[in-house]
């Protein structure tokens, strides 16, 4: 398959700048992957098309404070976005300049952290944060939230309240596992009432989620890696939906990804490790019934995953009926609840 499959207009007005008023304040398009079948709804609608005995399962990562802003030593400007804490002095970074800085080279961040250029490794460069205190708390101290490049306002403190998960416990992404935003604590409640079951994966979103695919023919792209557990608690509340008749429905693409790495030998078996898996049309799920997913960026690996989910044809229908009906898309946007179709 070509790129430009996944390729489509969107007005710029449609990009949600902003979060919705509150969590579960947000719209949510049904798809039936099998018939193509759509329904307007509101996210606080959601219980209704779930049932007693079905399974939710939430990706836990919490997004870090992974972007600084600093100058070299010559005094050019740079601009850093952590992507992977490496143990208590070493991170992999993004690093944006006009002339990148050279193995050796220092830099000076957020007017407060002294950086040691190492190498560099593919797109990233390895980094060396001199003096005692962890790159995480020096993260936390001076780092700004690491906001989509398509959001253009600056960070504030509405950001850092919404732009995480009110369940975020496990620290490591840089940028948020979008679906999981619209739950508030009336949503889980509302769920929990109606016999619905939750679990947890993590997987530590990159920043190579926003990078649009680059080559003509999908099959040559380059997944970007990114780190992801599996606990033997979500394999054992996934059986157990599975023996009483319920579904499993994935909360993000993230949380999907995880899930079928942990079954990419056929059978879901728990661990963690690094994935780089890239789902596109044609492949076979494992694990989930259901996705509940953000709109995603055109041309983007989330596109083609949600394709794969739905069908090609289906997501360019619902996207454009999205598009004519004004949903909000991206990261602050609306919802999507996808019932898988299975592969021909």
């Amino acid at each position: 398959m070509h790129t430009s499959d996944f390729d489509f207009e969107l007005p710029e007005e449609l990009v949600a700048q902003l979060p919705a008023r509150h969590r579960s304040a947000s719209r949510l398009l049904w798809l039936d992957g099998a018939s193509g079948a759509m329904r307007d709804a509101l996210f606080v609608n959601l219980p209704s098309f779930l049932a007693a005995g079905d399974l939710l399962v939430f990706n836990d990562t919490r997004v870090i404070k992974a972007r600084l802003s600093g100058r070299k030593e010559s005094g050019g400007k740079v601009e850093v976005l952590i992507e992977r804490i490496l143990g208590e002095q070493q991170a992999l970074a993004h690093i944006r300049a006009s002339h990148a800085p050279k193995p050796g080279g220092r830099l000076m961040l957020a007017d407060a952290i002294e950086v040691e250029v190492l190498q560099r490794q593919g797109d990233l460069t390895l980094l060396r944060f001199l003096g005692a205190k962890p790159v995480a708390a020096l993260l936390e101290k001076h780092g700004a939230l690491p906001l989509p490049p398509y959001i253009t306002h600056a960070p504030g403190s509405l950001d850092e309240e919404r732009y995480q998960t009110i369940y975020a416990r496990e620290a490591g992404a840089v940028a948020a596992p979008t679906a999981g935003l619209h739950f508030d604590a009336p949503m889980l409640e509302a769920l929990r009432e109606k016999g619905v079951d939750t679990a947890f994966v993590t997987l530590h979103v990159g920043a190579g989620t926003f990078q649009p695919v680059r080559v003509d023919r999908i099959a040559q792209h380059q997944m970007h890696s990114e780190r992801y557990s599996v606990p033997e608690s979500t394999v054992a509340a996934i059986h157990a939906a599975r023996a009483r008749g319920g579904k499993v429905t994935a909360v993000g693409t993230t949380a999907l990804r995880a899930l079928e790495s942990a079954a990419r030998g056929g059978e879901l078996q728990a661990g963690s490790g690094e994935t780089d898996i890239f789902i596109t049309p044609g492949y076979r799920f494992n694990v989930a019934e259901r996705l509940l997913t953000n709109f995603h960026l055109p041309r983007s690996t989330l596109l083609m995953l949600v394709a794969a989910f739905a069908g090609l044809d289906n997501i360019r229908r619902a996207y454009q009926h999205a598009i004519e009906q004004h949903y909000r898309f991206f990261s602050y946007g609306d919802a999507m609840l996808i019932e898988r179709r299975d592969a021909d």
